[in-house]
């Protein structure tokens, strides 16, 4: 049984184009592989392909982690008349992340191929790709890499000449993050407001435009071809049991060289940030803590960040989670409280306020979490902002009340002392002022 994870060997990267080193155009994609031998894959058919994604252990790439077979299987009931859509979340909004912007940029044919791909194992009509508003190179790039997809006959009518008609459509956000929400990304493709809806109907039955629709993130789709290609058991073989394959991962924060890296799943947390990194700021004893899958999941300290490898499973028994793979790395020189009420401050401005526990709760989290930053609180206060946290998590219709109740709860966990030291020295100068009053 394989015990070591990582360092990815260079033939057995995925994206291969991740720092846009080469031509990102057709003539470049083709020439690393990307369109080779595609009729094929489309004519093997629809169970074929479904197969292969269910063998390779593929779980979604979004934060989620749902096994993308099953999940596009869902698609595959008997028809009824109404068209099918595959819906492409390119909204990316969580912050520290950064991966599907840089596959956008530097490796859009992927991206397309995967739709083509992706659409075929459920029957889809076309694909919309939901790009956030800010991405505007990164559309451009997606747009162009369409249009030549286009004019070769890869996309759209009798695409790869294998008989399957397939469309391709850009549509780009406004820059809300509770877009990257499945429901609300529909809700914004069809010109609403960008709300949540409640689930049931899951978007499988009633999605876009009243169709069933399957939402899949940018990675989890780039990656269809290369493993139907390369084959489902070479993808598995990457990677822990029910954790398999290539991963990208973005570090950022206090380390030497922030990057996006495709690393081999499970690798322990450690050698990705000192591989790839160049180490923490200071030095791995000048660690404090590391939020390890993007803003929304709960950070874990040091001691925890010593042996934890990067995946799904044990970042869940390390009571956090993988989420986007996004590090964000804090040295010793962080204010760990304000770091989180800046975070805090996010999740309430990005709230849609369709939900009380989320429009009320992450205004009075915020206001908390500022008098905790200067001391100004009592420590009882603490237990009140877990409670209060813990009625926003779970009494949402969609994650994001989640993610803004997770970081205050990874404060509250591992730097309880820190939150009741500041609390007092702030009323120690309170008492001093008096009396020198």
């Amino acid at each position: 049984m394989q015990t070591k994870f990582g360092p990815l060997k260079d033939e057995d990267r995925i994206f291969t184009n991740l720092y846009g080193r080469h031509d990102w155009r057709l003539s470049g994609a083709m020439k690393r592989g990307d369109w080779y031998k595609t009729k094929e894959i489309l004519l093997k058919g629809v169970d074929w392909i479904l197969n292969e994604v269910k063998k390779s252990g593929l779980r979604g790439r979004g934060g989620a982690g749902f096994p993308s077979g099953m999940k596009w299987s869902f698609m595959n009931k008997p028809s009824d008349g109404r068209p099918r859509y595959l819906v492409v979340n390119a909204d990316e909004g969580e912050p520290g992340t950064c991966k599907d912007r840089e596959i956008m940029r530097h490796d859009p044919h992927k991206l397309i191929e995967g739709c083509l791909i992706a659409g075929r194992a459920m029957g889809a009509r076309a694909a919309y790709i939901y790009i956030r508003g800010e991405f505007y190179n990164e559309g451009t790039n997606v747009q162009v890499a369409i249009h030549e997809a286009y004019k070769q006959g890869l996309i759209g009518k009798n695409a790869c000449e294998s008989g399957y008609d397939f469309d391709v459509f850009v549509h780009r956000g406004a820059g809300a993050y509770i877009c990257g929400e499945e429901t609300a990304l529909i809700e914004s493709i069809e010109g609403k407001q960008g709300k949540p809806r409640l689930k049931p109907p899951f978007p499988a039955d009633i999605g876009v435009f009243g169709c069933p629709t399957t939402v899949a993130n940018v990675e989890t789709v780039a990656v269809a071809p290369t493993i139907c290609r390369r084959g489902g058991d070479w993808f598995v073989g990457f990677g822990r049991p029910r954790n398999s394959g290539t991963k990208l991962f973005n570090i950022s924060g206090h380390v030497n060289n922030p990057c996006t890296v495709e690393e081999e799943m499970s690798i322990p947390l450690r050698e990705l940030i000192e591989r790839h990194a160049r180490g923490v700021v200071g030095g791995w004893d000048n660690l404090l803590a590391v939020i390890p899958g993007g803003s929304s999941t709960p950070m874990i300290p040091r001691k925890v960040c010593d042996d934890v490898l990067m995946d799904f499973d044990a970042l869940v028994a390390a009571q956090t989670g993988l989420g986007t793979a996004a590090l964000i790395v804090m040295n010793k020189q962080t204010d760990v409280i304000r770091a989180i009420a800046r975070l805090i401050e996010f999740y309430k401005h990005e709230s849609c306020g369709q939900c009380t526990p989320c429009r009320e709760g992450t205004g009075w989290m915020n206001k908390i979490m500022y008098r905790f930053v200067e001391g100004n609180a009592k420590p009882e206060e603490i237990d009140m902002l877990w409670e209060l946290s813990k009625q926003i998590e779970g009494h949402t219709i969609c994650a994001l009340g989640d993610g803004a109740a997770w970081p205050v709860q990874g404060l509250i966990r591992h730097f309880r002392p820190e939150i009741e030291d500041r609390m007092k020295r702030f009323a120690e100068r309170q008492q001093c002022q008096k009396v020198a009053a």
